[in-house]
């Protein structure tokens, strides 16, 4: 058959009928103005976008720029440092995709031979297919055989044997042989293009949005309980107080409207002030900074975050469905050991010590095998098993020999042959047709023996039931040209195994540990599947359950939920088993985490609350996950998991040091008018609490470490609020407390002997602005952990030990500095040594606080 291949016009031609064979068209990248709009959606921003309007619109009159700009500032920092962040990780995730597609394809074109990109591929086209290419467009055999890999698309890891009129599909990967293939589909049009526009649907909600969406409305009645009492504070000290309870006065000041109309503006403000106040300000953009800050941590660790929130939901995971190769296992195929005729195991080449025995297995592994050694002496070419066999021999012996006949491995005969110069044959095959053929052995001292056939079958068994492959190996002195072969000599069999990762067990121990139920879904047999998923630790009790997809797919939803808990693998599985787990446990509001790397995975990768892709994946299982397993290890995603639960730990450290601050601020603000005090501290001091409270404290609880202990806790649920009754306790006892200092502080009559006395009170209030931001700092070691040592783990987070030494110069620089800007005009030794201590009491009184509370409330 003459093929020439189609010429330019013909190219053109189908490429407007049939389309091009570009991916990246199906979903198209987020510009950096989309996802800022996306940004300001956050749930804590968008009640500082309410405030920010009441502000602006309401109270033109009395405009607060500091305050006001406070909050814009806020907006922006945190919107664009999140926008910033994801864009620049989808600019990385592009990157790889744009690295795809640079792949190079054979086709026949004017008749002759030409290397495209795998874009240009259109239909109709003859792609010329060799071993180790990567299909590029869907369509049929016409010239040719070739073995292929089709995990990417069932998953399953036994490559299979392809010939004229048969149809491959685009992503699959050929291990042996050559083909020309006639293009039919391309583009959007193939099964992986198909599978990709089926990635469009919304997916849903993070856990960390849900709770943020919950905290905000927490916040937001805290906010108006306190608008509504200082409100009421606020007119009750200027109709009643500031008239002494005379009813005379109270009733002229109830009755003149311009006077009750200034104080409603009055207190309106101040309602709005303790709004904002009650806003943690600072958290939109803490918790892009700690997202963020995790990110770049994390791709060290070889992880490459898509999607910030995947950081966080990763910590959330109640169920991982893991597949077992490049995963759990090392992704290729090992010669474990070598068992020859009288039971030797022989794990490296190097053991065997008879040269002559050691000869004939090299020459059987080097002749009798499609895989060869490139120039830097690489494995390159064959199937699976070949280049595991020429793994095992790794030496260069450079013989003489020459293959005078190869007869290689079919599906029929089940076994392939080599016949070399000196009419020797080697042949290696399937155990139940080479085994029955052999009359003699050959042992590992070199010595001729009679075959014991019936030992050495239940030896083969033994291996297989435990999911080993299983390769006969033997010789015959006849030369053979044909497929009948018979009198061989025993040599012996070559156990292979996709293996373990080393560090796979103790990452599932770990997975474990952290009440996390893996599950692992696998396109191998079910012995196969089931002896990794032993090895691995994911079996460890008579109740867990294997099924097949043939028994997964028998079952109702109803009786899946029955036995959810025990399931422990699947295999043989399809695509559409991954997708109905994560439905039906997503169903039982788990939060679910799925890894992938074929075409077959997308959709679950998408349906899942957390996508791992692997980075040797499809590109399509990467569109489809959150994050990108780089290495394709399990202990990367571990990882993940524990980056995952530091973010949330940190949040609430934050949130710990802040709302504490604000309950201070809002008690302040509503007894300090009934009992005489106006406003102690000006706009400006404001501004710098802001920026201590917000930006520079955000910066400094996203750096706090991650812990292992955190893996030894059990995930939250969906619905749990970030808000717990730990926090809860520690917010009100240490607010209220700093309250109580603040207010005695300025109405106790000893405070006059300690601190200098003046008409305008300019050192009494310089010192109470010094206590206010002192209490907050050290306030700030007790939220950042639970331990009685508020020293625990510091060293490893020198951002917040810079930012404390920065707070603590830059204030005692205001204080003797500011003069009129920040209303500071200096301290004595002894002032300011009081103050201190003042302020450094909050550590003991939180001290008490642990100790009486420890066994009460749990932090989760």
């Amino acid at each position: 058959m003459k093929i020439n291949g189609l010429s330019e016009k013909e190219v053109n031609d189908s490429r407007k009928k049939y389309g091009s064979n570009e991916l990246k068209s199906i979903k198209k990248r987020n510009s950096f103005f989309k996802l800022f709009l996306e940004s300001l959606g956050d749930p804590i921003i968008k009640i500082l976008l309410m405030a920010l309007a009441i502000k602006i619109l309401f109270f033109f009159r009395s405009f607060d720029f500091y305050e006001t700009f406070g909050i814009i500032i806020s907006i922006l920092a945190a919107s664009l440092l999140s926008t910033i962040s994801e864009y620049g990780s989808e600019a990385a995730f592009q990157k790889l995709e744009e690295e795809s597609s640079k792949i190079k394809v054979k086709v026949l074109r004017n008749r002759e031979k030409k290397e495209i990109c795998i874009e240009d591929v259109v239909v109709d086209d003859i792609v010329i297919l060799q071993s180790g290419d990567r299909i590029p467009a869907d369509g049929a055999i016409i010239n040719g055989k070739i073995e292929i890999d089709e995990s990417a698309i069932n998953g399953e890891s036994d490559t299979k044997e392809k010939t004229i009129k048969d149809y491959i599909y685009r992503g699959t990967i050929i291990t042996n042989g050559e083909a020309l293939l006639k293009v039919q589909k391309v583009g959007k049009n193939t099964m992986y293009g198909d599978i990709a526009k089926n990635l469009e649907e919304k997916s849903s909600p993070s856990p960390l949005k849900i709770r943020l969406t919950e905290l905000a409305k927490s916040i937001s009645k805290l906010g108006y309980i306190g608008a509504i009492l200082v409100s009421l504070s606020s007119l009750f000290s200027k109709i009643i107080l500031e008239n002494n309870f005379n009813i005379s006065l109270i009733l002229q000041d109830v009755t003149n409207f311009k006077v009750m109309f200034n104080y409603f503006i009055n207190a309106a403000t101040l309602a709005v002030t303790v709004i904002v106040v009650s806003v943690p300000e600072g958290l939109p953009l803490m918790v892009t900074l700690v997202l963020s800050s995790n990110m770049r941590r994390m791709l060290k660790d070889h992880v490459l975050v898509r999607k910030l929130v995947g950081i966080e939901t990763s910590g959330n995971i109640n169920y991982l469905l893991t597949d077992k190769t490049g995963t759990i296992t090392k992704g290729k195929l090992e010669v474990i050991k070598l068992v020859t005729s009288n039971l030797d195991d022989i794990k490296l080449f190097s053991e065997i010590k008879n040269n002559n025995f050691k000869e004939t297995i090299y020459k059987s592994f080097f002749y009798n095998n499609s895989s060869k050694f490139n120039n830097l002496f690489e494995v390159i070419g064959g199937n699976n098993t070949d280049k595991a066999l020429l793994e095992f021999i790794k030496k260069d012996y450079k013989l003489k020999d020459y293959v005078s006949f190869f007869l290689p491995f079919n599906s029929q005969n089940k076994f392939s042959l080599v016949t070399l110069n000196n009419d020797i044959s080697y042949i290696k095959g399937a155990p139940e047709i080479i085994l029955e053929k052999c009359t003699k052995s050959l042992s590992i001292n070199n010595e001729l023996s009679i075959f014991n056939k019936e030992k050495m079958k239940k030896i083969v068994e033994s291996y297989a039931t435990r999911g080993f492959r299983v390769i006969a190996i033997a010789l015959s002195n006849s030369y053979h040209i044909t497929s009948s072969v018979d009198n061989l000599t025993f040599i012996g069999l070559a156990i292979i195994k996709d293996d373990l990762r080393s560090e796979a067990k103790e990452s599932i121990n770990q997975i474990k540990n952290a009440g996390i139920k893996t599950i692992m879904i696998t396109g191998d047999n079910l012995n196969t599947a089931k002896n990794i998923a032993r090895e691995s630790g994911i079996i460890s009790s008579p109740n867990d359950l294997v099924l097949t997809s043939s028994e997964f797919k028998k079952m109702t939803d109803e009786e899946v939920i029955n036995i959810h808990k025990n399931i422990k693998v699947i295999a043989r599985a399809m695509p559409n088993d991954k997708s109905r787990l994560v439905n039906i446990l997503k169903n039982l509001n788990y939060v679910v985490g799925m890894t992938g790397d074929g075409v077959n995975d997308a959709p679950a990768l998408k349906k899942a609350d957390v996508g791992f892709a692997m980075g040797s994946g499809t590109e399509i299982a990467k569109e489809a996950s959150d994050i990108v397993i780089l290495d394709d290890n399990i202990k990367s995603i571990s990882k993940a998991i524990l980056y995952g639960r530091t973010i949330l730990k940190n949040i609430r450290k934050f949130l710990i040091f802040q709302l504490s601050i604000n309950i201070c601020a809002i008690l302040v603000s509503v007894i300090g008018p009934i009992i005489g005090i106006d406003t102690p501290i000006t706009i400006v001091q404001m501004l710098w609490i802001n920026m201590i409270m917000d930006t520079l404290a955000g910066i400094a609880f996203s750096y706090e470490p991650p812990l292992k202990e955190y893996m030894d806790e059990e995930p939250l649920k969906l619905k749990t609020q970030i808000i717990n009754k730990y926090m809860i306790n520690e917010i009100f006892i240490s607010g209220i407390y700093q309250a109580i200092i603040c207010l005695l502080f300025l109405k106790l009559p000893f405070i006059d002997k300690i601190i200098r006395q003046d008409s305008s009170n300019k050192y009494l209030l310089t010192a109470y602005f010094t206590l206010f931001v002192f209490m907050g700092v050290f306030n700030s070691f007790n939220a950042r952990t639970i331990r009685k040592n508020i020293c625990a783990n510091l060293k490893n987070n020198k951002a917040f030990i810079i930012i404390t030494l920065l707070i603590i110069i830059f204030q005692f620089l205001i204080i003797y500095k500011g003069g009129n800007t920040f209303r500071t005009y200096g301290l004595t030794i002894k002032e300011l040594l009081f103050v201190i201590l003042l302020s450094f009491s909050i550590i003991p009184i939180d001290l008490i606080r642990k100790i009486v509370f420890k066994n009460k409330f749990i932090e989760r």
